[in-house]
C-alpha cells in the first residue's frame, strides 16, 4: 500500500463530504474531489491546494471511470443514494477498488445487498453501504454487545438526538424515500421490510442518565434495521427514536446544521443505546458525541483505513459489524464518541 493512497470523495463538497475530505487527510490519506458540480468542487480545492479535482456524474460512466482511475477505494457521499450507489458501486467494480458510502436511506441500503452481494463477492471488493451514524454505529454496538452470542432473543436500539436540523442531502434523500413509499410508513418486522399506512406508535423509552426518561417513536426504521439482520440473528429488533427529533427533521420550514466550532459541527448532542436480550440474560451499548453528520466521517474513513490495511473478515457486500472487530473498531473512534459496555465485551 502507498504512504499515501488516494481516496475517491463523490460528492466531496456537500454537508458530509467536507467532514470526510478533512478526516482523510488527517489519516494521511489523499482525498481526489469528484462530484458533479464543477464549481463547487473547485471551491473546496482552493479550502485544500493540491487536490486533484475530477467532475464526474452517474448520467455519465465515463466521467466516473475517469473519477475513479489510479485510486485506492471510493466513498459516496452524494445522495440521493436511490441514484448514486449503483452507478459509483458499478464504477468501483469496474475499477477493482472498495465501495463505502454514507448512505441512511433505508431502501437504497436494502437494494445494495439485494443487487451487489453475489457480484462484490466474485470480484474480491468490499461493498459497504451506510457506514456512517445511521445503519454503521447501532450495527456495530449490536455486534460488539452480542459478543460470543451465536444469537439473541431481542434487540432494542433506542437514539436521542438534542435536535435533529437536516442537510439538503438528507431532505433530498428523504424526498425520494417518500415518494417511494407514497405516503406510507416503512417498517422492518420479521426480516423483512413492510410498508404499513397505520400511525407509528408512541412509548417511553428509559435513557442513560442525564437524559432519563423520554418519549420516543417506535418503529422509527433506519438503516441499522437493514445492517443488523444482515449478518446477526436477533428474534425481534425494535427501534425508537425521540420524539422531538422526529418533529425536527420533519418539519416543512427545518434549518440546515449550524457549525459551532472549528471542526464544522452543530451542537446537536446523541446517544444511542443498545439492549440486547438472550433469555434472562441482558446486554447494554451506549454511544454518546456531538453532530450526526460529522461523526460519520470517522466512520466511514475508519472503515476504508482498515480494508486497505486488510483488516477486514470477509469480501462483498456486507454490514460494518460483519466486515470488522466491531469491539476493536468502536475503541479506535474514541477521539470521536464514548462508547460503553455492560458488561464489557471483553469480560
Amino acid at each position: 500500500m502507498r504512504s499515501h493512497p488516494q481516496v475517491a470523495v463523490f460528492g466531496a463538497y456537500g454537508h458530509t463530504g467536507r467532514f470526510v475530505v478533512a478526516e482523510l487527510l488527517e489519516r494521511g490519506l489523499r482525498p481526489v474531489l469528484t462530484g458533479r458540480d464543477a464549481a463547487r468542487l473547485q471551491e473546496l480545492a482552493r479550502a485544500h491546494p493540491g487536490l486533484d479535482v475530477r467532475p464526474a456524474s452517474v448520467e455519465d460512466p465515463g466521467s466516473l471511470d475517469r473519477a475513479l482511475a489510479g485510486t485506492a477505494a471510493v466513498i459516496n457521499c452524494a445522495g440521493p443514494f436511490a441514484t448514486t450507489a449503483a452507478p459509483v458501486i458499478e464504477a468501483a467494480l469496474a475499477a477493482r477498488i472498495p465501495y463505502a458510502d454514507v448512505a441512511g436511506e433505508v431502501e437504497a441500503v436494502a437494494d445494495v445487498f439485494a443487487h451487489y452481494t453475489e457480484s462484490a463477492r466474485a470480484a474480491g471488493l468490499p461493498v459497504i453501504p451506510a457506514m456512517a451514524f445511521f445503519g454503521a454505529l447501532g450495527d456495530l454496538l449490536t455486534t460488539a454487545a452480542l459478543g460470543d452470542w451465536p444469537s439473541a432473543d431481542e434487540v432494542s436500539l433506542a437514539y436521542a438526538l438534542s435536535s435533529w436540523h437536516p442537510t439538503a442531502g438528507t431532505r433530498a434523500s428523504s424526498q425520494v424515500s417518500r415518494q417511494r413509499r407514497n405516503g406510507r410508513r416503512l417498517v422492518h418486522t420479521n426480516g423483512r421490510l413492510e410498508l404499513r399506512t397505520d400511525q407509528a406508535p408512541t412509548t417511553e423509552w428509559a435513557f442513560p442518565p442525564p437524559l432519563g426518561k423520554q418519549t420516543v417513536v417506535a418503529e422509527f426504521t433506519t438503516a441499522d434495521s437493514i445492517t443488523i439482520s444482515r449478518h446477526l440473528p436477533v428474534r425481534h429488533l425494535h427501534t425508537y427514536m425521540t420524539t422531538a427529533a422526529v418533529t425536527d427533521v420533519l418539519a416543512p420550514d427545518a434549518e440546515p446544521p449550524v457549525p459551532i466550532d472549528a471542526k464544522g459541527r452543530s451542537q446537536q448532542t446523541f446517544l444511542v443505546e443498545v439492549v440486547a436480550r438472550a433469555g434472562d440474560t441482558e446486554r447494554r451499548a451506549t454511544a454518546r458525541g456531538q453532530d450526526i453528520y460529522h461523526v460519520s466521517a470517522p466512520l466511514v474513513v475508519e472503515a476504508v483505513r482498515r480494508i486497505l490495511d486488510g483488516r477486514v473478515r470477509t469480501a462483498g457486500a456486507a454490514a460494518p459489524g460483519e466486515i470488522f472487530d466491531a469491539a476493536d473498531f468502536l475503541r479506535a473512534l474514541a477521539p470521536h464518541l464514548t462508547v460503553e459496555f455492560d458488561p464489557s465485551p471483553d469480560q
